[in-house]
């Protein structure tokens, strides 16, 4: 982990990319006593001092959560998190399981978003319905004072042609 050169409370995390991310995931930045907290927490269950949680580790760690792992998904998740196939985790893997975890919740919270954008414009929240592209114009334009070219964006997104946006036209507009 390396620090950022804009201030000494933030570091740098590499991850992979998540499916249908803009930003690259290795401009995320964790915050330092978020990852003094996983350092607490991780150091709790490596009971022998060993660097890594090994799968017993593991399973007392989720028990303790209030999760009661079969021995197939305690397999699993030890898979899944464990990146280079040691048989442990390691604390840089512990830490990008939580961050990992952290994403997923963001991308929740921006298509909750996008849902309550498309309702606002007419959409209905179960992603039916549509948005009038001549209502969705005036609000960029007028409400939100946008000078972007919202009419070609519009044109671009609206593939049927029909001056309508269904959800999957309208949330394009935020990719």
């Amino acid at each position: 982990l390396a620090q950022r050169a804009d201030g000494p409370h933030r570091r740098r995390l590499g991850r992979r990319p998540l499916p249908g991310s803009t930003v690259p995931e290795a401009a995320m930045v964790l915050d330092e006593g978020f990852i003094q907290k996983c350092r607490e927490a991780f150091n709790t269950f490596d009971q022998d001092g060993s660097g890594t949680i090994d799968t017993q580790e593991m399973k007392l760690l989720l028990e303790a959560i209030g999760e009661a792992p079969t021995e197939e998904e305690l397999f699993r998740f030890m898979a899944d998190v464990d990146e280079d196939g040691t048989g442990e985790i390691e604390f840089a893997e512990f830490l990008r399981a939580f961050e990992k975890q952290r994403g997923g919740a963001q991308e929740l919270e921006n298509e909750l978003d996008t849902i309550d954008a498309f309702v606002a414009l007419g959409g209905n929240s179960d992603k039916t319905g549509f948005v009038d592209t001549a209502r969705l114009i005036q609000v960029v334009k007028e409400e939100f004072g946008m000078t972007l070219k919202i009419d070609r964006l519009i044109d671009e997104l609206d593939k049927d042609k029909d001056g309508k946006l269904n959800f999957m036209e309208f949330a394009g507009l935020f990719v």
